[in-house]
């Protein structure tokens, strides 16, 4: 989620306006770099709920507290309303999700060795910050113990816009707000044409890797019957803005398409001025352009507004200035560098490119939305073009490895970054995935104990 405080005051005046904010992004492959973002739900040691953001009843472990024993390892305060609400740490920052879910979302990196340096500095910190707390984090896709009534919300005012306007639009909008937690990766475009190209082959792979990380299957203390719930949950939280729209998979596709489907399509749900947020939900924001939101009749649209809209697109992938990766459940730490090695060995080597597009030749909208629907319980059993998702995961890893290869980017003991693929090898392979692997402990020797899985997945 963005954060208050980054505006860009440029009136607008045009969609072709807003396109070229989105080609602004455009930049050579030797500027390529690997954003990862990654949150884990806090729970307390003593009885495995959520940790508030402020103390109760004089017990530790409050979210506050965690964030300030963070900053000792530097960052400064982002403030809402007087609320230390997440560190801003140079081009890193952590934040926090709705129900305190932590966060951090990575500089721009050029290697997944510097990815992985990067994740396991900030788990130490994690884990130093929780010192005393009685407090830890593990990432899991979906929260496998709490009701959502049971989840405590951070002061954030866009959080309280969207929990009242979620549930006009969708039946489990709070439930991804408060019981979910992904891992993302986020990639840069050369151009336009480079942009479409990336978009359609990650896009229609989207459902594969929510397979691949599944990691979600328990609720309220049960087997939900899904390997990803937190998949499932997107399936029905705001399908204005959600999803896999079918512009995106259209020819023609670009930067002012996109951008009118944005502005014309999906609401609006703030826009912040004078350190505040000012609530619009569900208003349209070319209405709010043309000055016909009562609510906003003496603003001006600004390009800093649009920046701010970009981030209330949902889509399995998103488009800002870069290509986000949004279907993956959060996990294991090697699996969330695997998610980042999948993407880059697949969109950042243009042989790699080529051929995962020849693999989806002939694949379309409709391919990838039957995979969509039915990836949250069946995995990579799901249906893929009269086979499954399966049948098509062991090509779509080695051609990743092969992009890998092709990238040479070696560390200091000349290893190239092919081994972050090793998890997704073995999966594809036969191996279980997350969610199997704790379906098979809560039978056997947790003995129907979900709780367990906060010890075995703490960071």
């Amino acid at each position: 989620m963005s954060n208050p405080g980054d505006t860009d005051e440029t009136p607008l005046t045009s969609v072709a306006q807003m396109a070229g904010y989105l080609a602004a992004g455009c930049k050579p492959a030797s500027r390529f770099r690997i954003g990862t973002e990654h949150e884990k739900f806090g729970f307390r040691h003593a009885d495995l709920t959520a940790p508030p953001y402020l103390p109760a009843d004089g017990q530790p472990g409050s979210i506050r507290d965690v964030l300030a024993n963070l900053a000792r390892f530097g960052g400064e305060p982002i403030l809402d309303n007087g609320n230390t609400i997440g560190l801003k740490d140079g081009a890193a920052s952590v934040s926090l999700e709705p129900a305190g879910q932590l966060e951090l979302s990575g500089a721009p990196l050029a290697t997944l060795h510097d990815t992985r340096r990067e994740l396991e500095t900030h788990y130490a910190q994690v884990r130093s910050a929780c010192e005393g707390q009685d407090t830890g984090f593990a990432a899991l896709g979906f929260h496998p113990l709490a009701a959502r009534s049971a989840m405590p919300w951070m002061p954030k005012g866009r959080y309280a816009i969207m929990r009242r306007y979620m549930p006009l639009v969708g039946s489990m909008g709070l439930d991804m707000m408060t019981r979910t937690c992904t891992v993302q990766v986020n990639l840069d475009f050369a151009s336009e044409q480079d942009m479409r190209r990336k978009l359609r082959v990650s896009l229609l792979l989207q459902p594969l890797a929510t397979a691949l990380f599944a990691n979600s299957p328990f609720t309220e203390g049960k087997p939900n019957g899904f390997l990803s719930y937190r998949a499932h949950v997107w399936t029905d939280t705001d399908n204005q803005r959600a999803g896999i729209p079918k512009v995106m998979l259209e020819d023609g596709f670009g930067f002012e398409r996109y951008a009118a489907w944005l502005t014309e399509q999906v609401p609006m749900y703030f826009a912040y001025r004078d350190d505040r947020y000012i609530d619009v939900a569900g208003q349209s924001f070319t209405a709010y352009m043309a000055g016909r939101v009562p609510e906003l009749a003496d603003q001006t649209a600004t390009l800093g507004d649009f920046a701010d809209h970009l981030t209330t697109a949902f889509t399995d992938v998103r488009l800002k200035r870069f290509l986000e990766m949004r279907g993956a459940d959060a996990g294991r730490a090697d699996m969330m560098l695997a998610q980042s090695a999948l993407w880059v060995g697949l969109l950042y080597d243009d042989a790699a490119l080529s051929a995962a597009g020849a693999l989806l030749r002939g694949a379309g909208w409709e391919d990838a939305m039957a995979a969509r629907a039915a990836v949250p319980r069946q995995g990579l059993a799901a249906p893929w073009r009269g086979g499954t998702l399966r049948d098509i995961a062991a090509d779509v890893v080695t051609i990743a490895l092969d992009g890998l290869r092709g990238r040479r980017q070696l560390n200091a003991a000349g290893e190239d970054e092919q081994s972050f693929l090793d998890p997704l090898r073995a999966i594809a392979a036969g191996a279980p995935t997350q969610a199997e692997h704790w379906l098979a402990q809560y039978n056997g020797p947790w003995r129907g104990d979900a709780g367990r899985i906060f010890r075995e997945a703490a960071i």
